[in-house]
């Protein structure tokens, strides 16, 4: 059997650049060689020979994140170059890639999300009235991004400010959210048209941590991640549902991964990833294990599934 040649993409120019080398070694490191010949481009340096090799590419892995990796930008240079890639196409990208979008389209989806206010750089900014209408302690995060990066958890009116700077220093566009404290959750679907809901994680980050932040995401035993989540048959359903009704709702395709924040018996949804981590601490992978599925097997599902993809797209040309 012929191996297909695979381009994997990782590195890229976003503040996520560190954690998207991480996860390119290990997927790397997991891809069956006897299938595949892995190629491997860093978009920051490598587009040239991307373009290159193109007719030679059988499928690729995006293992980026952030901007120009997660937008839909490298999305729509393999769309042009005809090579399959997992995930969602360039509407999907986008799309969960806005978080005052993703919530805008959530709430006309009927799904559940926290109070939240959008603000841009020039914007007069007042404190007392974002604390009145939101409460105390609020989320400061960059519109755009992930992996927490500039995000605040902001527990008084004097670090209002700070926080808000912090933001802009990453993105032009700010949410400003409730902060709901609960259990948190994050569930990770396959598929294109028929999806499947992995097993829940519950996160718990240390106690030295505000919130799930960077630290805490990709320091090893900086948080502790139960799978399956220790909640009952209903709300596993219910958090199931929410994650597939995001992903359809944001036009995502292959996979993604929705954060949640479980209170009593409601759930909130937060956000949506279409290139969820793919480190030794990262989410999906553990979700996957759980259902059985090895980090290769899970790769192979994600080739095949863009593979697939492309030739649906295709025959509707």
């Amino acid at each position: 059997m012929k191996k297909l040649t695979v381009a994997l993409l990782s590195g890229g120019t976003s503040s996520e650049r560190e954690v998207s080398l991480n996860g390119g070694d290990e997927v790397y490191e997991a891809l069956d060689k006897t299938k595949y010949k892995v190629k491997r481009y860093d978009p920051k340096t490598d587009l040239k020979l991307l373009l290159a090799d193109a007719p030679q590419i059988d499928a690729a892995l995006i293992i980026l994140h952030g901007s120009l990796g997660e937008d839909g930008s490298i999305q729509g240079l393999l769309d042009l170059l005809g090579i399959p890639y997992q995930g969602s196409k360039i509407l999907g990208s986008a799309l969960a890639m806005n978080k005052i979008v993703s919530k805008q389209l959530y709430e006309l989806s009927g799904l559940p999300v926290p109070p939240y206010i959008s603000v841009k750089r020039n914007d007069s900014i007042d404190p007392e009235d974002c604390i009145k209408r939101l409460g105390l302690p609020l989320v400061v995060k960059p519109v755009k991004g992930g992996s927490s990066i500039g995000m605040s958890l902001v527990r008084s009116k004097e670090l209002f400010e700070d926080a808000v700077d912090t933001g802009f220093s990453h993105d032009d566009t700010l949410l400003i959210e409730a902060y709901l404290k609960g259990t948190e959750l994050t569930v990770s679907v396959i598929g294109n048209d028929e999806l499947e809901a992995l097993p829940i994680i519950e996160i718990i980050p240390d106690k030295k941590h505000d919130f799930f932040d960077y630290t805490a995401k990709y320091t090893a035993g900086a948080t502790i991640e139960v799978c399956p989540a220790g909640i009952d048959d209903d709300l596993t359903q219910k958090a199931q549902t929410y994650a597939k009704m995001a992903h359809r709702t944001l036009c995502c395709k292959g996979y993604s991964r929705t954060d949640m924040i479980l209170i009593d018996r409601d759930i909130y949804v937060l956000e949506t990833n279409t290139i969820p981590g793919m480190t030794s601490t990262s989410l999906l992978p553990l979700a996957a294990i759980t259902a059985g599925i090895s980090f290769s097997q899970l790769l192979d599902k994600l080739i095949a599934l863009s593979i697939d993809n492309h030739g649906r797209v295709k025959d509707n040309t």
